[in-house]
């Protein structure tokens, strides 16, 4: 299951640096430039709308994954070839537009161009998650993961850890966007190369690797169960018995006022700076020349 959080969340920032994906960068940048607290509750608007449109998708395919889970054997078998085939779909830059089979998804798409404010940015999320031709590869991935868990919440979940992969990299992008120059933007944005006279998008390329070698990975450890844990056994089991001691709701409290009072005091420092420089600029900028 962490492999599938981790692709999950990788997809979600794939998805949202994909080719097809660059009108959705303006269109956010539009309503959050220059103000760092419209910038997250932008973000946080953003994830709503992705979570209304991925997690009720994610709960529909864990309960059918729920109902086939007797015949496990063809479910492995079944997602291991649709994850490489999914992988090498992307590479070759062949996708699909899932966004087709929601009916009103023209209309939503129409309304989140022509919005503006808060609602526009909630219908970016709500649109942004499943639209986009060259990502619908990235995102049937995660649901044909989330349809061999055979649990209904940890599909949801895992949808849910899916669009936090896109909005995180989108708020961080949008909060460095006029820093990272021209060069930085090339960057992200990836770029074209040709091998036999074919077009290949670093990209796409990058992501069909990342899906097809997750598909061999769940062939060869049936369906991640054998998959070794990243984490020594040992560790675990002290973790396990710290984690009993820190569920003290007395460690919860005090936990709580620690970082309360610590957040007041780094909120405290930052005005008393901000003031000081307010009020006397001119040392700074001596200092500077």
């Amino acid at each position: 299951m962490e492999i599938g959080f981790v692709t999950a969340f990788l997809g979600g920032m794939l998805a949202l640096l994909s080719p097809c994906s660059a009108l959705l960068l303006p269109a956010f940048f539009a309503s959050t430039v220059g103000v760092r607290l419209r910038l997250l509750a932008h973000g946080a608007v953003f994830y709503l709308g992705l979570l209304v449109t991925l997690v009720p998708f994610g709960l529909g395919i864990g309960a059918l994954g729920s109902l086939i889970m007797s015949e496990r054997g063809l479910i492995i078998a079944v997602t291991s070839v649709v994850l490489v085939t999914l992988g090498v779909a992307q590479i070759f830059g062949f996708g699909f537009d899932l966004s087709r089979l929601f009916p009103g998804a023209s209309a939503l798409q129409q309304k989140a161009a022509t919005g503006t404010g808060l609602v526009r940015t909630f219908l970016l999320g709500a649109v942004g998650g499943v639209a986009g031709f060259c990502a619908g590869p990235i995102l049937g991935t995660i649901l044909t993961i989330a349809l061999a868990q055979g649990d209904l919440w940890s599909a949801g979940v895992l949808l849910a850890v899916y669009g936090a992969g896109m909005v995180v990299p989108l708020v961080v992008i949008a909060a460095v966007w006029q820093r990272l120059g021209a060069r930085g933007r090339g960057m992200l944005r990836g770029r074209t190369f040709h091998v036999h006279g074919r077009e290949f998008h670093t990209t796409s390329v990058i992501t069909g690797l990342l899906i097809a070698g997750v598909g061999v990975l769940f062939w060869f450890t049936n369906g991640l169960v054998s998959l070794p844990s990243p984490v020594p056994t040992d560790l675990l089991s002290w973790l396990q018995v710290r984690g009993e001691l820190l569920a003290d709701p007395v460690f919860d409290i005090i936990a709580i006022l620690a970082l309360t009072v610590l957040a007041l005091v780094g909120w405290a420092l930052a005005r008393r700076r901000s003031r000081a420089h307010r009020a006397d600029p001119q040392p700074a900028a001596e200092a500077r020349s």
